[in-house]
Parts: structure tokens; sequence; C-alpha cells
């Protein structure tokens, strides 16, 4: 049985998954670097330079920085992760098909069902902050939308129930009603999903045109932004630098890490990529550089244009221009988040549907997923499939919620390239790739740095282990992530002295490690509930219909 459940995808198998030579089943490939570069551009800078930017330097303050820079270095090590696989198996499918071939099974499935929060129920959040641009531009204009098509019912119900005066309040006093239930969602939400999906069915030359046009619209505002911000900039407002302390930097983890998610996106482009093994890691790694400046340049100018404390607003950038009173400013950025966010959505949306197309591919989802369109050369269903995961949630839930779900959810799958690169057999003489992940002997580096990390925690903060290992229901929700933390790196530590580990690839694993302690007790809750369906399902379907089970019996 457990022979099953971790059974392999031998990494010629996986290769050969990717029909090349089949016309009517193949996708265009049509991708250079440059594109790949765009694209991750495009899913990085989006929502979160736009929006939960904001919610980051409210709990951090100006130090923030500090946390965009730990974000930067844990993916880092984990883009270099994903770039040695994408070079050694170039196929669609990203973190999914990478630990078929390295863990099995099991975890492939789990992947690709936490993949399908990364893109899907990250996607509800941007179209809810696509939407709340789209209506300051109209508003801007002269345009204004009723509150109850404007605000999402999660939040209008939870606006009047605390009774706050606010948007959502006047949702729900003017809403419509059918019977007992009140008529209140998000319209523009709708139908940018809508039009997205459309847009992404249509075909990968389409959306790379219009990414790239978008790409470079919102990189030169961007620019704009911090030049004219600058000067603005008020250095006392740099000070204190962490007014609420490591802790509240460490706060806004979900929502930072949020922003840097895109890269993943991707590696679920090989197949359409013109030359995956020298392309696909040179576009992740470019894309992670170029923006991980970028969110430290914008972070600063935020923090120093205006006090951190009016930085918890949903708009960071456009609120900033705001309170210093430079309207020609406030409407250029509305106008760049609308196009800035929708180069995110387009992204995304591709994401999913050639995720959900690899697991078709090898039995583990019905085979209608793996349907390329005979036109557009595009996985039609799962695409439409995809569209409705997004579009059904804007319903009934709200933006807090998915953003914390979808960060932890990418966490997850991170861990789990990085520890799939140390299970990889060592790269044999004459082996496709043209990307070669450095290897470093971690044999005695990584101990060496366990130990003095303990040691310089000791000398600064005496009593910081004991009050670690003082659990109790006030203390649970924080002190037992950083436990377990511990215990990671103390294993990682004795497995890279016994097996002479990668040095890069266990500080990806320990560096996201530490990022998922910031997570809130309930995002874990949440996210095991996740975990618990999507296990279920396998087991109903997926275990018994995979093609590797069918090849073995």
């Amino acid at each position: 049985m457990l022979n099953q459940l971790f059974r392999k995808k031998p990494v010629q198998q996986a290769l050969e998954n990717d029909p090349e030579q089949a016309e009517t089943h193949s996708l265009h490939k049509v991708l250079t670097t440059r594109d790949l570069t765009f694209f991750g551009i495009a899913a990085i800078i989006g929502a979160g330079s736009f929006s939960s930017m904001g919610e980051a330097c409210f709990k951090g303050g100006p130090g923030v920085v500090i946390l965009f820079i730990i974000c930067a270095v844990a993916c880092g090590f984990t883009a270099l992760c994903y770039a040695e696989f994408a070079s050694r198996v170039p196929a669609s499918g990203s973190a999914y098909t990478y630990a078929y071939v390295s863990f099995g099974e099991l975890f492939a499935w789990i992947i690709g069902w936490a993949l399908l929060m990364e893109y899907s129920i990250g996607n509800i959040y941007v179209a809810f902050s696509w939407s709340g641009y789209f209506t300051n531009l109209l508003e801007g204009v002269g345009l204004h939308l009723p509150e109850w098509l404007t605000t999402n019912y999660r939040s209008a119900h939870n606006m009047y129930d605390q009774n706050i005066s606010s948007e959502g309040m006047l949702a729900w006093m003017t809403a419509p009603k059918v019977g007992s239930l009140r008529i209140i969602f998000d319209l523009p939400a709708v139908i940018i999903n809508m039009l997205i999906t459309a847009l992404v069915y249509v075909g990968v030359k389409e959306t790379r045109n219009a990414s790239n046009f978008m790409v470079m619209l919102k990189l030169a505002v961007i620019v704009l932004v911090i030049v004219v911000g600058a000067f603005y900039v008020d250095i006392d407002n740099w000070s204190p630098f962490m007014p609420n302390g490591f802790t509240g930097v460490m706060g806004g983890v979900a929502a930072v890490f949020f922003a840097f998610i895109g890269f993943d996106a991707v590696s679920t482009l090989a197949e359409e990529s013109k030359d995956p093994q020298r392309d696909l890691p040179k576009g992740m790694i470019y894309s992670l550089i170029i923006c991980t400046v970028v969110y430290i340049a914008l972070a600063l100018v935020l923090t120093g244009m205006v006090s951190y404390q009016q930085l918890g607003v949903s708009d960071p950038l456009a609120e900033v221009f705001k309170i210093r009173e430079v309207k020609w400013m406030l409407y250029i950025v509305s106008l760049v988040a609308v196009v800035a966010m929708t180069s995110v959505l387009l992204v995304f949306q591709m994401g999913q549907p050639r995720i959900w197309m690899s697991m078709s591919r090898d039995g583990l989802m019905p085979k209608r997923f793996a349907s390329i369109h005979p036109k557009f050369k595009t996985p039609g269903f799962a695409t439409i499939v995809t569209g409705l995961v997004v579009g059904i949630p804007l319903f009934f839930t709200d933006e807090k919620f998915v953003l914390d779900f979808t960060s932890i959810g990418t966490l997850f799958a991170f861990v789990l390239v990085c520890c799939g690169v140390l299970m990889l057999p060592p790269k044999q003489a004459g082996e496709g790739g043209k990307f070669k992940l450095p290897y470093v002997n971690s044999k005695f580096i990584f101990p060496a740095m366990v130990v003095v990390a303990a040691g310089l925690l000791l000398q600064f903060n005496p009593q910081f282990f004991s009050n670690t290992f003082i659990i109790n229901s006030e203390t649970a929700a924080t002190n037992v992530p950083m436990i377990i933390f511990f215990i990671v790196c103390v294993l990682m530590a004795v497995f890279s002295f016994l097996k002479n580990f990668s040095l890069i690839p266990v500080l990806g694993v320990v560096s996201c490690c530490y990022l998922l302690t910031g997570m809130a007790l309930s995002n874990w809750i949440w996210f095991s509930v996740w975990l618990v369906i999507g296990v279920v399902i396998y087991f109903l379907y997926g275990f018994r219909k995979s093609k590797l089970a069918i090849n073995t019996n």
C-alpha cells in the first residue's frame, strides 16, 4: 500500500507525457526568455505592490523592507531549485510534476491541490483588488456604481453586524432583495474574471502580447511613482524603523509573500516555451531579481511619504498621493493598478489549467481536463473550469480570507520543491539541461550555521528558547510553529552532515519553513481542512485511475 502511495514517475516518462510531436494535442511553442521574464514580472508586480503591501507596511512599519529581503532570499533559493527542476524536467505542471518525480504520487497530488489555492484562490484576491481600483477610476471620471454592486457579500454582512459605517454597511442597507436574500456582489470582479478567462481560452500568443504590453506600462509607472514619491519622503517617517518590533514585521508575512509567488507561474509554461531548459530558469530568476528591487524601493518610498499608520488600506499607492495631495499621480496610479492586476489575473489564469492538464494526463483527474482545443491550442475545458473556480467564490468570500489562504499553500509547495531537489539523483554525463544548480556541500557549513544562530540568540536574547518552549493557550499559536521550525533545522543539520546535501536547497527549505512560522493558527486550520478534502478526493478517484497504477496492474 505504501509503495503505491509513493510510486514515482520516472523523469523520462514525465518528459514523454508532453506530446511534442502530436499536432492536435500539443500547445503552441512561442515563448522566449523575454516573454517568460515578462510573465514573471506580470504575476509578481500586481496585487502585491498595489494592494497587500499596505497591510504589510501597516504591521511592520519601515522595517517591512527586512521582510521583503527575507522573502526575496527564500524565493531566491526556491527559484534556483525550480530552475534545476525546470532544466531537468522541462514539462508542464510546475511543482506538481517536480514532486511526482522526486517524492511520489501522494505528495504530487497534495502539491497539485495546494497549487489550486495558489492560482485559483489567489486570483479571487486579485479580482477583488482590481475591482477596488477600477471603481475608484470610475469615480474619478464621474461614474458611480451602486455599493451593492462593488462590495462582496461577506464584507458587507460583517460591516453590518459590527455596525461599522462603511461602503459595506451602505451596500447592506441599500441592496435589493429577492425574498429575504440581499443581492450584493462585486460586479467588476466578476466581469474581469470572465474577460480574462475568455482571453486565456483564445490562445497564448494573444495573452503574451497583452501581458508584455501591460508589464512595460506598469514598470514605467512604478518607476515614476518611486521617482516622484522620493521628493515627498520625510525621513522622520522612518523612525521608529520597527514600531511593532520584529513580531510586527513578521506579521505581514502573508501579505508580503503573496507578492512574490508569481515566479512559480513561469514554470507552468514549459510546454509553450521554445527552449524550456534554457529559458525557464532565466525567466524565473530574472523576474525575481527585478521585482525584489522594485518592492524594496516602493516600501521605502511609501513609508517615507506618510506614517506607516496610514497605510492599512487596500490601495496604498493611491492613498499616499491622496494624502500628499498629488492628484495627477493619484489618477495615474489608479489607472496603472487596473492594468497591473489585469496582467496578474492573466498569468495566474494561465497557470492553473496547465497544472490540471498535467494531472489529467497522469490519470489523477478526468481525461477532459487534458483536452486541447483544436483551433486555439489551449487546455480549453480546464481553462473554463478555472474561470468558474475563481468566479463562483467571488459571490460569498472576501479579500482577507483568500490572501491568508493562498500564501500558506504556496509556501508549503515551495518547501517540497526544495526538498525534491535533494531527492533527485545526481546529474549524469550528457544529461539535458542548460542550467546547473551550483553544488556547495552543506556537510559542515549548515550544522555550523545552526550552532552559530543558536549561540547568537542566546547571546542577545537569553530568554528566547525558554520562552519559546512554554506552551499554553496564549502562546500555542506562535510557539508551536517555532518549535517545529527548530526541529526542522536540527533534522536538516543532521541529514546535511550524513548525506552531504547541497546547501542551496537546504537553505530554501529552512527559509520557507521560517516564513511559515509567521502564519496565524486560523491559516493552518483552514489549510489542514483543505488538504484533508484533497486527500479524500485522491483516494476516491486518483489512486485507482492513476496511469502508474494501471501500468503496475
